[in-house]
């Protein structure tokens, strides 16, 4: 891969796209070929093939891919498993096609089974059963590394996978219908935070850039500002804050699920730092190897949000896997491991979140 390298970085708007495309900008590299999905429907695969035809990309991120938590991958199964195999499908097939010198297919941790020894190793890949809750995404996602490793045992096609563990950063999305825990968890305390505060207006300024905030959630918020305005502070300076036990923030699950997080912007570096070094057919897991319960993270998200309430987990909702820590000795034996600590990742994302001020 050289500076002039023409590459194309599929779903280059998304969290691990957006990572990319900064990582090749800040390195240099100047022939970057993007298309918005308006511009290119990566479900079309006679689109697909033109846009390939036309291009010519050497080098391909292939970051492009319908993503979403418990709530999402539950609510929406068939969007989730079409979408994803058509998507991958279409690129991985139309690069082998016209020329493409190498391939990064990015996978997702999920694909192992729910009940995987931890660590879990890349040779766990179909030991055992899926996690039920997202089962046709982490399908689409195994058809996806088996069709790489397919092209290039038949055809020779270079293509490499990297399976992330959860990621989170800037670009993430915190739709609290759609999005995953850390995120959620860093709107929630925001939101409570900006309540207890008696901030309303913060409150519908989040709603407008980041979504609809749920009913029953928004009703909380709007009873917990009401009793600050009844105590005569209405907008209040942070030093003016509530007492904290009005405010709450709900957590889907016992809480006790065991999860390891990487920043975006680490999994954008080992990306690149594997395109040019690795070659080989086995996948790679890419992550931290450190995790902590979803509790401790929640706690977390209190603290870097300043959220000084009460949190309560809802037992009636699913946990999902128990414990997702994946081994990734492979990726240190090839010389990359992560740089960013979770709570520096945390605060950065939360710092973008609220558009480069904490508003504590």
């Amino acid at each position: 891969m050289h500076r002039d390298s023409l590459i194309y970085v599929a779903g280059h708007r998304g969290l691990v796209g957006s990572a990319i495309v900064r990582k090749l900008q800040t390195e240099g590299f100047g022939s970057l070929v993007t298309r918005t999905r308006s511009e290119l429907d990566l479900t079309d695969q006679a689109a697909v093939r033109s846009f390939f035809a036309r291009e010519r990309p050497e080098f391909v991120f292939l970051a492009a891919a319908k993503v979403g938590g418990i709530l999402a991958n539950s609510t929406y199964p068939a969007d989730f498993i079409n979408e994803n195999i058509l998507v991958q499908t279409n690129v991985i097939d139309a690069a082998y096609r016209h020329g493409t010198r190498k391939l990064l297919f990015l996978g997702s941790s999920c694909i192992y089974p729910r009940q995987a020894p931890q660590p879990v190793s890349e040779e766990c890949l179909l030991g055992g059963p899926l996690e039920p809750t997202n089962e046709p995404y982490a399908v689409a996602k195994i058809a996806g590394i088996k069709m790489c490793q397919a092209y290039r045992r038949q055809y020779g096609f270079r293509a490499i996978c990297l399976m992330p563990t959860n990621l989170y950063g800037p670009g993430d999305n915190f739709d609290l219908e759609t999005s995953h825990v850390l995120p959620a968890l860093l709107r929630k305390c925001h939101l409570a935070a900006c309540a207890a505060r008696g901030q309303w207006s913060l409150i519908v300024e989040d709603e407008k850039r980041y979504g609809p905030i749920p009913h029953v959630f928004r009703a909380h918020l709007s009873a917990v500002c009401a009793a600050g305005k009844g105590r005569g502070h209405g907008e209040m300076a942070p030093s003016e804050a509530l007492a904290s036990e009005e405010a709450v923030v709900s957590v889907w699950g016992s809480g006790r699920p065991l999860r390891e997080f990487l920043h975006v912007d680490d999994l954008a570096d080992a990306c690149l730092f594997l395109m040019r070094r690795y070659d080989g057919e086995g996948i790679v897991n890419v992550g931290t190897g450190k995790d902590l319960t979803v509790q401790q993270l929640a706690r977390t998200a209190a603290e870097v949000v300043g959220f000084k309430g009460k949190i309560e987990y809802d037992r009636e909702k699913p946990d999902g896997t128990p414990r997702k820590l994946l081994d990734v000795s492979r990726l240190h034996g090839l010389g990359w491991s992560h740089r960013i600590s979770l709570r520096e990742g945390m605060v950065k994302t939360y710092q973008w979140y609220t558009g480069g001020s904490s508003r504590r």
